[in-house]
């Protein structure tokens, strides 16, 4: 780091010296461009990332970074990381509407990128391949068709994906003698005995994160077609769907303060062993710290469900994107290219892959880690065994709609009408829809 710093401070200095003889006013932070030095080039890329915070892949990312510019020493990685959370989304969307975008940028492939698609800032994988044929030739052709914009264009070169689960502390379970949850019934009766014995069955901030128990209680009361794409009318397993939620808390399945609190407070209930149960994403699995007592299985169910058992939430919905600000300067294009491919090799994507525990969706072919725990060995046979990998809900719908969605479910566990709710959403995506003439897909 020492070096990085030291490196970084040299080029800053020789760079500021150089804008002032050309009079440019650019800062050393932000927006330096490709220059010549005598016979040497130096390629300065701004890269944008979504690896930051306590993510798995964040340190991962980083030794890339570095040892990519250690390997091309006429290339210097100026990278923005930071967690993927709402404000960053906004913040790299505004970039881009007032043309400050980055040469390369690890973002969302689903919905959440339809503002920037629209702009016509990325340039497609196979533009790419028309002049480097080798890019992403170790990515899975069907990563790559499910990392696809919702317009079917492939832009976006995939490393992992997710998926989502429940996850137990067996040791709750056999304490007070209950078998794991495998239907609607099993669940309820689980949430009875474990309030029974002042243990908290299911771990969840209501009205902070409910999406994974919204997905799960959607797909499995709609089933695949109707969950996929319900149509422009709401339909009635969907409003059956989230009015689960009330029967949910009513059995005192959830916190009593599950309105207040947030999230990272539901995960912490699990990991001490204050809470049962824990619906949440692979992007978790790092946190477990007893991985020898803590299993992940498929969604239990619910009443009269039309999913078949086992099927997930899950699949790949971002990637590495190159724009064509980078794409269009002929020096910053080749590094660009060598960037996304040093993250999405092979060799790279198996290093992501086990920083995560080796349970993720891979879109290379990868091997299992030798020393993988036991909650590791679960997580992957249950992604392995899983029917189907359908993505989430957020994928297809307007995130305006979708977060219209989220903020209404406290309100219906507590007994409101979830067919208002509902077409107030689909009212919400429709409208959305409607300004997007150029964009064809299934979000609604």
């Amino acid at each position: 780091m020492a070096d990085e710093r030291k490196y970084l401070f040299g080029k800053c200095i020789y760079l500021w010296s150089l804008l002032m003889a050309v009079s440019l006013l650019f800062g050393c932070g932000r927006k330096v461009e490709t220059y010549r030095n005598g016979e040497n080039q130096e390629v300065v890329l701004r890269t944008v990332s979504m690896s930051g915070g306590a993510t798995p892949g964040a340190g991962v990312y980083e030794e890339i970074r570095l040892e990519f510019m250690a390997e091309n020493p006429n290339i210097y990685i100026e990278d923005e990381m930071q967690t993927s959370d709402e404000q960053w989304k906004i913040g790299v969307v505004t970039d881009f509407s007032v043309g400050d975008e980055p040469d390369v940028l690890q973002f969302f492939t689903d919905a959440t990128a339809n503002q920037l698609v629209e702009m016509d800032k990325f340039v497609t994988i196979d533009e790419i391949r028309e002049v480097y044929p080798e890019y992403a030739a170790d990515t899975y052709d069907w990563a790559l068709a499910q990392a696809a914009n919702q317009d079917g264009i492939a832009r976006a070169v995939p490393t992992t994906g997710f998926w989502e689960g429940l996850y137990v502390n067996q040791e709750l379970f056999e304490q007070c003698g209950l078998e794991l949850p495998s239907d609607w019934d099993s669940l309820l009766n689980a949430v009875k005995v474990f309030r029974e014995n002042d243990i908290l069955p299911v771990s969840c901030a209501l009205a902070n994160v409910p999406h994974y128990w919204l997905e799960h209680l959607l797909l499995y009361t709609a089933g695949e077609k109707d969950y996929l794409n319900p149509g422009d009318r709401v339909p009635n397993s969907w409003v059956q769907a989230v009015e689960l939620f009330q029967i949910l808390r009513e059995a005192g399945a959830f916190p009593e303060d599950t309105d207040n609190i947030t999230n990272e407070y539901a995960q912490e209930l699990f990991i001490n062993k204050k809470a049962a149960m824990l619906l949440d994403g692979s992007w978790y699995f790092p946190s477990v710290t007893d991985t020898g007592h803590t299993l992940v299985i498929p969604f239990p169910g619910v009443p009269d469900q039309k999913a078949e058992p086992g099927t997930m939430i899950g699949g790949i919905t971002s990637g590495f994107y190159i724009t064509r600000r980078a794409w269009n300067d002929l020096q910053k294009r080749e590094a660009a290219v060598k960037y996304v491919m040093a993250h999405t090799c092979r060799e790279a994507v198996q290093r992501y892959y086990e920083v995560g525990g080796g349970s993720a969706v891979a879109a290379t072919a990868v091997k299992a880690p030798e020393d993988r725990s036991t909650l590791a060995g679960c997580a992957a046979a249950y992604v392995e065994n899983g029917r189907q990998k359908l993505l989430p809900t957020d994928s297809r719908m307007e995130p305006e709609a979708y977060r219209m969605l989220i903020a209404g479910i406290p309100e219906i566990s507590t007994g409101g009408s979830g067919r208002e709710l509902l077409e107030r959403v689909f009212l919400a995506a429709s409208g959305r829809k409607e300004k997007r003439n150029d964009v064809q897909g299934d979000d609604y």
